[in-house]
Formats: structure tokens, C-alpha cells, sequence
């Protein structure tokens, strides 16, 4: 299929190949009939996507404080790595979507294939979206009319939080789509409406629906007119939709309300707020979020978890049922705001509108008429990337489940610079697996992981995606008699670890048919450890070990913090250190003691602040601080041995120093090296010359099976 994406490196708008996503239990596989392009946030994205460096630096000032503190710690060549793959990300662009439901997941009610909804799904042939995102679409309203719903929702949910009663006197600043929306929303409310803006086409579609207008081109004062309009009062409320960098819409609001006034920013402006405006008047300030309650909730959105209508009565999703029933009614006219209608196969041509024509109001893209027949079939999940592709059977020929921004950035180059043959790259949206797999050079894209398991070509399976699905793709590549590295960790839970351990050592016992598996625990390659470990393999005496990971907060709702999806951050984090200690000492591990921080109402997250104490067969022990509460000038991780009488202290994997260590003093290296390469090097070698994988079975299940109990 095809689907609008946008490269916010070089800037490029492109209709790109993409498989088919896959849909969840609570969601929709819809395919689209129209979309409309939001002006507003797309012209923005499209922009900024063209705008050099230096540019993008200069609208993202506390971007360019994040990086500037990652040189201080990786080193400048890596943060410059980082800062290009993250760009290089592709972005789909769009978010107000028309179409008819082909498929539904098992947990769906209320909708069934064959009915027209709306989504905020994307610029897409097929669009996979969450049912609470979705809204059946009235008989009374046409396609092209219910592709404004979900801008409509937009000012819908400025109005609710501005409360408006009958008679009102409300402005609206900002006469783009969702203003023009708003006007007549706040119109059926039945207020007085005043529209501010520069364009007269705009001001004159406002004038159409009923407002009054205010034409700053042409020096009209915005506030004596309000105070005009208000019969010298004031006006009771301002919605601002307008996006601008400038603060004079929100300064002029505050000057132009009435005493306990309110403004709502539904757009994007300066704040740069004059307290005596708001002090003297008690206004009160509020920035509109979206859709409407839900929106950004993971459990709302992605999981299908609706709120109690009694107790949250204005959802996005019945902020979008309200939207269509007054388009049902014939109170909101969409019609007017139509400017320019495209084939979505001419979607480039339309980007290019959107940029030269500053006048552009609501630009529809129409997507081919297919017959209402199921189009999410499974050839439909995959896309040829290059054709009549020979592989070398003899050789590692890997598939790739997961396209993330660390499959992609190191594990992915890794993989082919040590000789991989790319075959297939999994990703459940498709986006990142079609641009992933024609940068790097796969066959074929997919979103279906059966492409992976069932092609008779692949030999190797390489696993990145979240944690929770780790385990259950380790078992299923295994049973399918696949090579297998999956990234730390292994799995989440005793009985995933027992299940894999069971059945590799069942595949072990027939010498014929046992496959490679491996954990990805590159430290272990890293130059600087490899050193390390040349310089104790005289020290015949128990070591003891320091560890810290200077972590950093992450938010709680962050996946990895979810310990059903992502385990918590011990288990999937600090279990790299649980197994680069045990590679360090060389003896097996016998005593495992925890720590974390005890329980604070400050404190939201409290596992990712611990201490883990190992202990070791041959008497060495170790402690690892895993702590996310650390200042950032300090280095993220840091090692320190002592033995021997000497100490080595490794911080940031770029600088070794030897501390009265006999013949040592340090090992710099200019760039950072956390041993990726190496590790999928010494893998992918393993397999072409049939030797053992470099770290042993009993050691992957041993760390595992510590990382596990460590964490509870």
C-alpha cells in the first residue's frame, strides 16, 4: 500500500510502499476513502523537516541542551550518530482520516467491517487505529464532510473548557481550518463570535458563518474592536487558533477580556504573559489539549479502555460523535472550506500547495475507489524492496523483527558490516520496516512476523522489539530451527526462561538440528573490557567490582517501566551489568542480594534507584548501582575493579585508566565503543564456521535467571 511520509532530515515529502500494519485486539484496520491534510501542523512539520541544522537547533533549544549534555558523556562523533538517526526516522504525516472498517480486533464491539468511521489515523491506503480514536460516520454525512471531524474536535474541546453560555461574547484568533471551525461551533452555541486575522479570503468565510472579523492587514486595533463589540465590557472569552511565535495574541486576549475572562490556547503562540493583564482582571489561562480527555493516555488510546461516561462525559472519541451529529444537523458547513482537492497518488503535488499557497485552507486527498472486499490479506503485509535477490545459503541470511531507532542506529549496520545477508525487517506499523529496509538494503519489508518464521531462505532471526514479546519470538524462531539473537533481555518471567531453557536443551541433544541462540550483551565485546579482561587473567585472587549506571529519569509510563511490557528497567537494563560482571569475575554467580529505594510520595518510580550484590564461586563480589536519580555532568556508567592491589576504573566506554596496575595506565579511545560491532562480529561467525556462540548457553539462562531474581 501507500502512505505519505515525511523526512525530517532532508525534508523530502514522498508516497512511500509500505506493507499493511498490523492491528491490535481493540483496533480497527480501516481503508481509506479520503483525508484531509491539516495545514496548520503539517505545513509546520514539513518546514521544519526543510530547515537546515542550525534552523532545527533554533526551534528546539531544549533538544540542543539534551544533545550538548550527550556529548559530554558518548562523545561527540556518537551524539552526532544519534542526532542523524533520530532524524532520519521517517514520520507519517496526517491525522484526519475517512474510511471503511475491513478488519477488527477480538476485543472490538460497537463496530464491524463494512461501516464508514472516522480516525485519527494517518495520510495511508490502510490505517491500523485504537476503536476509542474511531467514530461511525452518520448516513447524513458525506466522506468529504466527515474528514473535518476530527479538526472540528480540536476547537470542540477549546469551547468545553472555555464554558460558554448563550449570549456570550467570545473571540476566536486565528481564522484557519479549526478556527473557522470553531466560529461556527461557538455560533450554534449561540454566542456572539469576533474572528481575528490577516487573510481576507479567511475573515470573509467568517463573516459567511456569522461572526463579526477584524482584518489586521489592514491595522485594525484587535482590542478596541473587542471592547467595541462588547459594548465596551469586554469580552467574556478568546479562543486562540492561531500559530504563531509571536505572544500578541495572548497579550491582546488578556487586554481585550472582561474581569475574570477566559482565554484557551488551542494553537501554538509565544507566552511571554504580562502578569498585571491578568492579575488585575483574574483571568484565568488554559491550554487545550487535543481531541479532548483521553488524549496522550496509553490506556485510553492504545489499550482500548474507555472512561466512565458518567464520570467523563466529553471523550475524544464522543467529542468526534458530537462533531459528526451537528454535521449530520446541517449546523456545521465544511463545504466552503474546501480549497483544493487531489488524487492521492498526486499526495506530493499537494504537499507542494500546501508550501507555495499561504491562502490554502483544507486540502483533501481522495483515495482510489477498491470494492468493499477484504484488502488486509497477508501478501498484503509485505513489500518487495528488491527483486531477484540471490543468497549465499552457506552464510548468516537474517530477518530482522523490530525497526526501532536501536535496530536501525547500531544493530542493523552492525549486522551488515560484519558480513549479514538482509533478507526481511519486520515492523507492526510498516513505516519504519519499508525505510529501514530500503536504506539498508532488505528484500523485503513486512509487518506480519510470519514472514520471518515461515520463509525457508531465513536462517537467522535477530529480535528487537519490546520486551514482553522477546521470550514468545525466541521460542518460535528456535522451533522453526533458526539461529537466534534477540536483544537483552532474554525474557521476562521464570517460566518464559524455563520454557527456553527446556527446549534448547531438547534441540542441543540432536547435534543436527541445534540452532544458535544468543543474548545481545555487546559490553562483553567492548575494546576497553576486552582489555580488562586481559589485565585480570593474571590476578588469580578473588576481584571486586563497582558498577554504575548513572541511568537518568525516564517518565513511568514509559514502556519499559510497564513490567508487563517491559519487564522495569533492572530487569531490562541492568541485566547487561549482571552479565558483564560475570563475564569479568569468570565464576559462576552463587549470591544475589537487592535493593531499591524505599517507598516516598516524591519518589513515583522507586526500582530504578538500587543497589544489586552479587557474589561469585570463586569468592570475588561486586556491587551494581543502578540509579536514575543522578546529576547528567556525571558519567553514565561507570566501571571500577579492584585487584591485584590496583584498581581500573572504565567510565563512559572511552576512558580506561590503570591505578597502580602494573604495566598499565590507560586505553582512551576517540570515539565511544560499546561493543556492538564485536558482539554481532563474533555471532554471525559462530554460525558460518559452526562453533559455539561466544557466550555459553548456561551463562545466558544464569544471567537471566539472576536479572529475574534480582528485580522481585
Amino acid at each position: 500500500m501507500k502512505q505519505i511520509l515525511q523526512n525530517m532530515s532532508t525534508g523530502e515529502t514522498r508516497l512511500a510502499n509500505v506493507p499493511v500494519p498490523q492491528y491490535g485486539k481493540t483496533d480497527l484496520l480501516i481503508q481509506s476513502t479520503h483525508s484531509l491534510i491539516s495545514i496548520g501542523t503539517e505545513r509546520m512539520l514539513v518546514e521544519f523537516g526543510k530547515a537546515n541544522m542550525l534552523s532545527k537547533a533554533r526551534q528546539q533549544p531544549e533538544k540542543v541542551k539534551m544533545v550538548l549534555e550527550k556529548v559530554k558523556t558518548d562523545g561527540l562523533a556518537t551524539t552526532i550518530d544519534a542526532v542523524r538517526s533520530k532524524l532520519d526516522q521517517p514520520l507519517p504525516l496526517g491525522y484526519c482520516n475517512v474510511g471503511i472498517v475491513r478488519e477488527t480486533g477480538t476485543e472490538i464491539c460497537g463496530f464491524k467491517a463494512g461501516v464508514r468511521v472516522i480516525s485519527n489515523g494517518s495520510h495511508a491506503e490502510m490505517v491500523a487505529v485504537s476503536q476509542n480514536l474511531c467514530a461511525r460516520i452518520p448516513d447524513a454525512v458525506n466522506d468529504e464532510t466527515a474528514s473535518f471531524t476530527v479538526l472540528g474536535s480540536i476547537g470542540l474541546e477549546g469551547i468545553r473548557l472555555a464554558a460558554p453560555t448563550l449570549g456570550e461574547y467570545f473571540v476566536v484568533t486565528g481564522l484557519g481550518l479549526i478556527g473557522l471551525l470553531t466560529v461556527q461551533l461557538l455560533r450554534a452555541h449561540g454566542c456572539r463570535v469576533l474572528g481575528i486575522d490577516l487573510d481576507p479570503a479567511k475573515l470573509e468565510l467568517a463573516r459567511q458563518f456569522g461572526a463579526e472579523t477584524v482584518d489586521l492587514a489592514k491595522g485594525e486595533d484587535p482590542v478596541a474592536a473587542g471592547m467595541a463589540f462588547s459594548r465596551g465590557r469586554g469580552v467574556d472569552g478568546v479562543l486562540i487558533t492561531a500559530a504563531t511565535k509571536s505572544s500578541d495574541p495572548v497579550s491582546q486576549a488578556a487586554r481585550m477580556c472582561r474581569q475574570r475572562g477566559r482565554i484557551i490556547l488551542v494553537g501554538v503562540t509565544g507566552l511571554e504573559l504580562n502578569r498585571s493583564d491578568f492579575y488585575e482582571k483574574e483571568l484565568s489561562f488554559q491550554v487545550s489539549c487535543s481531541y479532548g480527555p483521553g488524549r496522550y493516555d496509553s490506556s485510553y488510546e492504545n489499550q482500548g479502555r474507555d472512561y466512565p461516561f458518567g464520570y467523563v462525559r466529553w471523550t475524544e472519541q464522543r467529542n468526534f460523535e458530537a462533531v459528526l451529529d451537528m454535521m449530520a444537523e446541517g449546523r456545521l458547513d465544511v463545504q466552503p472550506l474546501i480549497s483544493h482537492r487531489f488524487s492521492f497518488t498526486d499526495a506530493v503535488a499537494a504537499y507542494q500547495v500546501l508550501s507555495d499557497d499561504r491562502h490554502a485552507l483544507g486540502i483533501l486527498l481522495q483515495y482510489p475507489h477498491v470494492e468493499q472486499k477484504n484488502d488486509g490479506d497477508k501478501a498484503a503485509t509485505r513489500v518487495t524492496i528488491r527483486k531477484k535477490v540471490s543468497f549465499a545459503a552457506d552464510r548468516p541470511i537474517c530477518g530482522f523483527i523490530g525497526a526501532g531507532n536501536y535496530a536501525s542506529r547500531i544493530l542493523i549496520p552492525a549486522f551488515t558490516k560484519a558480513g549479514a545477508q538482509l533478507h526481511t525487517i519486520v515492523s507492526s506499523g510498516g513505516v519504519s520496516a519499508a525505510h529501514h529496509g530500503e536504506k539498508n538494503g532488505f528484500q523485503q519489508a513486512a509487518t506480519d512476523v510470519q514472514a520471518v518464521f515461515a520463509d525457508q531462505d531465513i536462517n537467522t532471526v535477530v529480535i528487537v522489539t519490546h520486551h514482553n514479546s522477546h521470550a514468545r519470538y525466541v521460542i518460535k524462531a528456535l522451533e522453526a530451527g533458526k539461529h537466534v539473537f534477540v536483544e537483552k533481555p532474554l525474557c521476562l518471567t521464570l517460566e518464559e526462561l524455563d520454557t527456553i531453557q527446556n527446549l534448547y536443551s531438547s534441540l542441543l541433544e540432536d547435534s543436527s538440528s541445534s540452532p544458535q541462540l544468543m543474548v545481545g550483551f555487546n559490553r562483553r565485546f567492548a575494546p576497553q573490557i576486552v582489555k580488562i579482561k586481559e589485565l585480570l587473567a593474571p590476578v588469580k585472587q578473588p576481584k571486586a567490582f563497582i558498577m554504575t549506571m548513572n541511568a537518568g529519569a525516564i517518565p513511568a509510563d514509559t514502556w519499559i517501566q510497564d513490567k508487563a511490557v517491559g519487564g522495569g528497567r533492572i530487569i531490562g537494563e541492568a541485566c547487561h551489568y549482571i552479565d558483564l560482571m560475570r563475564y569479568l569475575a569468570g565464576s559462576e554467580i552463587v549470591a544475589v542480594q537487592a535493593r531499591r529505594m524505599g517507598d516516598h510520595p516524591t519518589i513515583e518510580v522507586t526500582e530504578d534507584k538500587a543497589a544489586i550484590t552479587l557474589g561469585f564461586a570463586d569468592g570475588s563480589f561486586g556491587t551494581i548501582h543502578y540509579l536514575a536519580n543522578g546529576g547528567k555532568a556525571f558519567p553514565k556508567e561507570r566501571i571500577e575493579v579492584f585487584a591485584g592491589d590496583g584498581v581500573l576504573q572504565l567510565d563512559n566506554f572511552r576512558k580506561l585508566k590503570g591505578y597502580g596496575w602494573k604495566g598499565f595506565k590507560k586505553m582512551n579511545l576517540m570515539r565511544q565503543d560499546k561493543g556492538q560491532g564485536a558482539c554481532a562480529a563474533a555471532f554471525l561467525a559462530s554460525i558460518a564456521k559452526g562453533i559455539a556462540v561466544p557466550v555459553p548457553f548456561e551463562e545466558l539462562i544464569e544471567v537471566a535467571r539472576v536479572s529475574i531474581e534480582a528485580a522481585e
